[in-house]
């Protein structure tokens, strides 16, 4: 696996610090959460990573992380700035004591700047990105696409391909380095195409308007027959002569790019009259960018990804994509496929690694400063 051997601590968080640690213990990373006392309800994502449960509010929990931070090469931070750095874990203490570690700060507005202490959640980071204005239409309100964009776009991949480049580096430098991953500023990297392509000519209009916004009657998703979705991406006049084809219309009656709420009307009355699947029938044999929408939980049956078996069924019964991308050597393994860990199921295993006698470890437990369950192996 690629970063087998790799040692990274992530301190337990919200949603995108929790998936950036997924994706490194994806690819081989041994990633150690930081918990807290108290367990959480919301703590779906530590398949495949070693768990401690340790009171950062005592001097000796703090002791405790920073002895696994010495060790490690990869802090992931998700509080708030200055909060680790008021406990004594900030980066001058750790990075002084660790010269190779890799401090990854993620955060919502950035470690420094106008908006550094501000609360937020996705749609705050990407309404201030300038990537939320453009998605509405017919002067509607803006509409967020769940909390995807901020949160694990511009928080969770864009910080891992940091962590990425800082390790490469590192190889080169033998030293670490702090990573400022904002979240605004990660949502308006993601969308830096379409910041750079405002003045082409099929995103020149407003909101909405464009062949790509929902502007475009050949590039949108219709309702079926059995109340189900199909998308269309007929861009090209190839395409789109094909795409008609398929709803057995005539090209000199809906011209491409002429008056698109007439052409809209009709499709959707044309696909109203057949299922999705019988659609899918037309479509498969014809090449006109159109396919199905398919539901989330009814991914993995999916022929394109059953074909290549892109998702599989966690313990909870739930349908999970697989690692992406793939690499041909040193293959990705989901960590999603181990065992959800239990909160302080590797409290011992960890301390005892890091020199803590039994004795030690009994004295923690017993003054409530790490919390552990019995002793186990991912």
């Amino acid at each position: 696996m690629a970063l087998r051997g790799i040692k990274v601590v992530e301190m337990i968080g919200l949603a995108p610090g929790p998936v950036c640690g997924s994706i490194l213990a994806d690819f081989g990373a041994t990633v150690t959460v930081v918990a807290k006392i108290e367990p959480s309800p919301v703590d779906i994502m530590c398949n495949g990573k070693r768990m401690v449960s340790v009171n950062l509010k005592s001097k000796e929990g703090v002791g405790v992380v920073k002895k696994l931070c010495a060790t490690s090469d990869v802090l992931i931070d998700t509080y708030r700035p200055g909060v680790l750095e008021k406990l004594g874990l900030g980066p001058e203490v750790l990075m002084k004591e660790n010269t190779r570690l890799i401090y990854t700060r993620l955060s919502g507005y950035g470690q420094d700047g106008y908006y550094r202490d501000k609360p937020g959640h996705d749609i705050n980071y990407v309404a201030i990105s300038g990537v939320l204005s453009m998605l509405k239409k017919d002067d509607q309100p803006p509409r967020p696409p769940i909390n995807l964009l901020a949160d694990f776009a511009g928080g969770s991949m864009i910080s891992a391909l940091g962590i990425m480049m800082a390790l490469f580096e590192r190889t080169k430098s033998g030293k670490g380095q702090q990573i400022d991953a904002s979240m605004v500023e990660g949502a308006a990297y993601v969308a830096n195409w379409l910041f750079k392509s405002r003045n082409l000519p099929f995103l020149n209009q407003e909101p909405g308007k464009n062949i790509l916004d929902g502007g475009a009657a050949c590039y949108g998703v219709y309702r079926t027959k059995d109340g189900k979705f199909m998308a269309v991406g007929a861009i090209e006049p190839y395409f789109y002569s094909n795409f008609l084809k398929g709803l057995q219309l005539l090209e000199d009656d809906y011209n491409q790019y002429g008056d698109d709420e007439h052409n809209r009307r009709k499709f959707q009355e044309q696909f109203l009259t057949k299922t999705q699947d019988e659609w899918v029938a037309i479509f498969d044999e014809l090449d006109a960018c159109v396919t199905p929408v398919v539901e989330f939980h009814e991914a993995q049956k999916h022929k394109c990804n059953s074909s290549r078996s892109s998702f599989y069924i966690d313990h909870n019964s739930l349908v999970v994509p697989e690692p992406a991308p793939r690499l041909s050597r040193t293959f990705a393994e989901a960590s999603g496929k181990k065992q959800q860990t239990k909160h302080g199921q590797h409290t011992m295993e960890v301390l005892l690694e890091l020199g803590y006698s039994k004795t030690e470890i009994n004295n923690l437990i017993n003054k409530g400063i790490v919390y552990a369950t019995k002793k186990s192996n991912l």
